[in-house]
Parts: structure tokens; C-alpha cells; sequence
């Protein structure tokens, strides 16, 4: 099993006694600093052996890890103050144990949204967080478009009964990006249901959920030009008219038709 183990941001008695038990029970604890995570553990009678995890070392530390989890070991991360992957090292483990298939989860969080966005793998180098969609339709609509132009990972809390509903919201929202749906984050029987927006996912209706969706790609620069000088920007670059006008369509998410009346005379 891979741990990722949440430590105090500032006094050092706000440790969990969960992540305590886990980190004595670790086989290997890897620490982004381990002079500073050397006094955590210290402080909790922590044995575990110790190595360093940091931004140059992280490829080197996921090959040992992976070995070590494959011959049955329990491995913990942690970083020098907070949760592994928020702007700390851990994801290029979390994501390699994702794809191997490796049992992981988060531990010590009192947070649900950020669990579920590191369990969830997506890249959290910008995170923002919705809370429950409005009820009215309007409302909702008019609320998901304030996250349009966020290019980073987004989360939401979603209800079992309502979870169909705010599916077709997202993915109208959205588009198809990927999702990941968690549930009972920490208990026994904590899931993680990957998806594609647009699709249905089977997933057991218990509990509340955060529903985590990938980042889309950034808006095209172009974007910010008017339709005819968005065209000729691609012209000048050396596309032909009809090329132009396709791109400049995907670009800006509307109907080939729509820019070409606009380009009539170009």
C-alpha cells in the first residue's frame, strides 16, 4: 500500500493519530527533507528508514518504490509541511502507481476536496474548488461559466441524488474532459470512479462524492483577436483560407460557418 501522509503546517501536535500509526508501520517513508522530517519523527517515536524525495530525485525514488511495493512493502510520502502533490513532491509516484495499479490513498487529511484532488492523479499545480452547484438551472449554468476560463484542476461536491443532473451541467460546462468520482475518502470502502465527461459512470449511490475534473487546455492566444485578424493571423503563417478558417473554428469553439460569413472577403 502507498501512503500519502498529511503532516502539520505549523505545530507540530496537530499531527493525526492515523498518520502516526501509519508512518511507524512504513517499511520506507520517503520525505521531501529529511532533517525536517527527521524532528517529526522524532517527536512520535518514528523508526522507519528515511529517504529523500525531492523535485531531482523523484524519478530515481519512484523506481525504488515501485519495487519495493511490488515485493509487498508499505510506503509513505510526506513532505515538509502539509499534503504530498499540493505544490510538493509526491504526483510523479502517485501517477506511476495509478498506472501499475498500486492501492494508495491519502492520510491525515481533514479535507475533503483536497484528498479527492490527489487521489484523483490530476495535475494540481492550480486547484480551485466549486462546493455544490446552485439548484436553479439558470443559476447553475451562469455559476459553471465562471470556471470556463480556469485552466487548472476543478472539484466539486456532488450528491448521489442529484449526480445525474450535474453530469449533463458539466460536461455541457465542460466538454469531454476526464473526471474522477470519490467517494468515502479514508474509510474502508473509499472509490475512485474514472470517467470521461459525457459518459455514465457505475459507481455506488452511498454517501456524498467530490467530483474531480482535469484541467482543459489553455485558450488559444489567438482568441483575443477579432475573427477576420484571427484568420489572417493563421494566413500569414502560412495556412490556406479553408485551413485558417477550420483552425480559427477549433480555436474559438464555434461552427466553420460562423467564421467563414465573417471572411467572406478575404
Amino acid at each position: 500500500m502507498l501512503y500519502f501522509v498529511c503532516t502539520p503546517i505549523g505545530n507540530i501536535k496537530d499531527m493525526s493519530y492515523r498518520a502516526v500509526e501509519t508512518l511507524r508501520s512504513a517499511s520506507l517513508i520517503l520525505a521531501e527533507d529529511t532533517r525536517r522530517s527527521a524532528l517529526l519523527c522524532s517527536e512520535y517515536g518514528i523508526t522507519a528508514p528515511m529517504l529523500s524525495n525531492q523535485k531531482y530525485n523523484e524519478k530515481q525514488r519512484c523506481d525504488e518504490a515501485l519495487k519495493r511495493l511490488c515485493a509487498g512493502e508499505d510506503i509513505a510520502v510526506i513532505t515538509d509541511a502539509g499534503t504530498p502533490c499540493i505544490s510538493d513532491p509526491g504526483a510523479v509516484l502517485l501517477n506511476a502507481a495509478i498506472e501499475h495499479g498500486y492501492e494508495y490513498t491519502v492520510v491525515g487529511s481533514s479535507c475533503a476536496f483536497v484528498s479527492a484532488a490527489v487521489i484523483s492523479g490530476f495535475d494540481l499545480k492550480s486547484l480551485a474548488f466549486g462546493g455544490f452547484l446552485p439548484e436553479k438551472n439558470s443559476a447553475r449554468k451562469k455559476y459553471l461559466d465562471g470556471f470556463k476560463n480556469f485552466y487548472g484542476t476543478l472539484t466539486f461536491y456532488v450528491s448521489p441524488h442529484s449526480f445525474e443532473r450535474d453530469l449533463g451541467d458539466f460536461y455541457n460546462a465542460f466538454g469531454p474532459r476526464r473526471a474522477a468520482l470519490v467517494r468515502e475518502i479514508s474509510k474502508k470502502f473509499e472509490e475512485c470512479v474514472r470517467f470521461v465527461l459525457g459518459g455514465k459512470p457505475e459507481f455506488t449511490q452511498k454517501g456524498e462524492y467530490v467530483l474531480v475534473i482535469e484541467g482543459g487546455e489553455a485558450e488559444c492566444e489567438k482568441n483575443a483577436l477579432g475573427v477576420r485578424e484571427h484568420v489572417l493571423a493563421y494566413i500569414s503563417e502560412g495556412f490556406d483560407k479553408k485551413e485558417a478558417i477550420k483552425k480559427t473554428a477549433s480555436d474559438r469553439g464555434v461552427a466553420k460557418s460562423e467564421i467563414y460569413k465573417e471572411t467572406l472577403d478575404i
